[in-house]
Formats: structure tokens, C-alpha cells, sequence
């Protein structure tokens, strides 16, 4: 209940300040395990795909801020869980499958930080391939200033198993590229 009450509040903050418009929702599978992997442009992002979504999705988040007397709690409410910094652990993967085998929504960035950014994708194509999960690729375009326009824009849902090369020995790198080029066409498309 606390989430759809903090996703509703979201949705007007966000429709009001940046102007968010959703473009293509129905393209989200409305059962089964679906990754949303989206570009990373600010710390905005996370609400960003998810207030417009009618399904409750899940995150990973840096475990330090579970340990923020308020903001822990608050995000654990709102279904994120912990990773460890400077990559995604083997933990987070397996939460991650678990979450989506259970028949879930999860948002991604495989483009992580700068710094994690390799470790990042693999840990998204290895969970997707894992889970079987359908992985709709989201393109945030726009800047997050005030009274301006910033669109989410949902494609039409990837199913890697179907598209991939399964005895290449690079089919963690062969599925990301076909995720991220995407993104990329969604952004090109829509900016």
C-alpha cells in the first residue's frame, strides 16, 4: 500500500516538475519476470521508470544507503535491496533471479558507474539469461530541468534466449550489446 500511495504522490511531482511523459507502457509484459534496463543519467532514474509503471518494481541500491536511519527503510519499503559497491555481487545476482523468478518487475542500469560500468552489464545479461526474464529496454531522454520535458520511453520487450548465440563464449557481452543498442535506437528516436 505504501508504495502505490508514494508511486501516486511521484507520479504528480514528477508529471508536474519535469513534465514526464511515458511512451509506450504497453509494451510491458503485464506477467512474468520482466527486466527494465535503462540508460543512467541521474539519481532521478530509479522513479523515473518506475512511476509510470502499473506493476511495482524492484531495484538494487547501494547498500550504504540502507544504513541512513530514514531513507534504509523507506527504500527497502519500496522493494530496492542492497548491492555492494564497485560492482554487482554474487548476492545481488542471486536476489535478482530470485526476485524475478518469483515472477517480478526490476529495474537495471547496466551502464553502472564509470568505474563498474563492465561488471555492471555482465551482472544484468547474466540475470536476465538466468531468470528468463523478458528485458525491455527504457530510454530516459531529457535533462531534469524544472518545467521541462523529460520522456520515459518503454521498447518492445527482448527475449535473449531466443536472439543469442548460446555456444558463443561471449554471450554475456552478445546480449548486452543487443540490450544497450536498443536503448541507444530508443534515445536517437525520441530525442
Amino acid at each position: 500500500m505504501l508504495y502505490v500511495l508514494f508511486r501516486f504522490l511521484l507520479r504528480v511531482i514528477y508529471t508536474v516538475l519535469f513534465r514526464l511523459e511515458a511512451i509506450g507502457v504497453e509494451h510491458i509484459p503485464k506477467d512474468g519476470p520482466v527486466i527494465l534496463a535503462s540508460n543512467h543519467i541521474s539519481n532521478f532514474d530509479p522513479p523515473t521508470i518506475g512511476v509510470k509503471v502499473p506493476r511495482k518494481v524492484y531495484f538494487m541500491a547501494k547498500e550504504e544507503l540502507f544504513k541512513i536511519p530514514v531513507l534504509g527503510p523507506l527504500i527497502r519499503a519500496f522493494g530496492a535491496f542492497p548491492v555492494k559497491r564497485g560492482g554487482v555481487s554474487k548476492d545481488a545476482i542471486k536476489s535478482g533471479i530470485t526476485l524475478l523468478k518469483a515472477g517480478n518487475v526490476m529495474g537495471i542500469f547496466p551502464e553502472g558507474s564509470r568505474s563498474n560500468a563492465g561488471a555492471a552489464k555482465k551482472g544484468t545479461a547474466m540475470i536476465a539469461l538466468r531468470s528468463e526474464a523478458a528485458v525491455v529496454p527504457v530510454a530516459i531522454v531529457g535533462s531534469y530541468k524544472l518545467f521541462r520535458k523529460t520522456k520515459v520511453v518503454y521498447g518492445k520487450p527482448i527475449h535473449l534466449t531466443e536472439i543469442i548465440d548460446e555456444s558463443s563464449s561471449d554471450v554475456l557481452d552478445q546480449a548486452m550489446d543487443v540490450v544497450m543498442n536498443r536503448i541507444r535506437e530508443l534515445i536517437k528516436q525520441h530525442q
